[in-house]
């Protein structure tokens, strides 16, 4: 039995609907990531499993007992926002004892416990230290241990690592992987960070304008998404338009056959196609593949990769990502030829 189950939960403020009908089932132990850009419902579904909203319509469950209406401190889920939330003139180990003494733990209990959790975040030789005298970093690992201190089976964590920088988030990533493999605890974590949702989680819920458009694990979002917004969202994509005769496409300026796999429906004859600008080669490779011939307008270097940015003969724009070593000087205007796996083309149907 699902550990959490969301169903068709609605949230209404006046003539604005956050949430749509959602619903959502979460396994015991699961890393789940509610992704979406701003104002698209994916906190508001935090908060209403965390008991601070209440939902217009919905239910939402817990281990069997219907917890829609409960109060946050009877739900017993662990928390972590955004701004940390320490109190500053307690210690490192004080404040990581709060929910331990609200519970009524026994001193000598919480003393054992405390000093367990700070080991496991990283953070026992700093336990006398105020909140002010730490890093970011170091203040969030002292907030996952608050919130992991009396035990929780589910976490709940709203955009913890936005307000650091890009080295820190990436170490932070790694260490919630670490910490969700050794507690066991069902993390439930809000990002708009796609690189956060990719590398982290189980499965990813993706949210547009308040509904889950699509939930699945985080390789097939992204290797096999339903929809244009899911496939545009998560990271850079070229969508063109194709026509397929006989089991045949055209598209990018060329021929060729999709696996059945990745192909639409048999009676679909027009579709949006998508390629990722890495899954593109320089050069027309063996020639069985899709062959891009492209005017190059733009190249930007990125680091060992330039993106080139191309105009098809249909008129339609194209980047290709490809190594740094392998483009040409001076290429500007001129026409260049790259290839893909036909395998690493989407189809997203229109007219089935």
């Amino acid at each position: 039995m699902a550990l959490l189950v969301v169903e068709n939960l609605t949230m209404t403020y006046g003539k604005v609907t956050a949430l749509d009908d959602v619903s959502l089932t979460v396994e015991e132990g699961e890393f789940i990531t509610l992704l979406g850009p701003s104002g698209s419902g994916k906190t508001t579904l935090l908060m209403s499993i965390a008991g601070f909203t209440h939902p217009t319509a919905g239910d939402i469950g817990f281990d069997g007992r219907n917890i829609t209406n409960l109060e946050p401190e009877d739900r017993d889920f662990g928390l972590v926002f955004q701004g940390y939330a320490l109190f500053p003139h307690l210690t490192v180990a004080d404040n990581v004892a709060f929910p331990l003494k609200v519970r009524k733990w026994d001193k000598a209990r919480i003393k054992a416990r405390v000093a367990e959790i700070l080991d496991l975040v990283g953070m026992g030789h700093l336990a006398n230290r105020k909140p002010r005298e730490l890093s970011g970093g170091q203040q969030q690992r002292v907030a996952l241990a608050r919130a992991l201190s009396f035990g929780p089976r589910v976490l709940l964590l709203d955009e913890p690592l936005s307000a650091l920088d890009r080295m820190l988030r990436e170490s932070m990533q790694q260490e919630l992987r670490r910490l969700h493999r050794e507690t066991g605890v069902t993390f439930l974590y809000v990002t708009h960070d796609q690189q956060e949702a990719l590398t982290m989680s189980d499965r990813v819920a993706v949210f547009e304008k308040g509904r889950i458009v699509e939930c699945d694990t985080a390789q097939r979002l992204f290797r096999a998404p339903k929809t244009r917004f899911v496939a545009e969202f998560l990271g850079e994509n070229n969508f063109v338009q194709g026509t397929r005769i006989n089991g045949t496409w055209s598209a990018f300026g060329s021929s060729f056959t999709l696996p059945a796999e990745r192909d639409a429906p048999a009676d679909c004859t027009d579709a949006t196609l998508w390629l990722r600008p890495g899954d593109i080669a320089f050069g027309p490779g063996d020639g069985s593949g899709v062959i891009i011939e492209g005017v190059v307008e733009d190249v930007v270097f990125v680091g060992t990769l330039n993106n080139v940015h191309l105009r098809l003969g249909t008129g339609e724009a194209l980047v290709a990502s490809v190594p740094d070593d392998l483009v040409p000087d001076e290429v500007m205007g001129k026409t260049l030829t790259f290839n893909a796996r036909p395998g690493s083309v989407g189809v997203i149907a229109e007219n089935t």
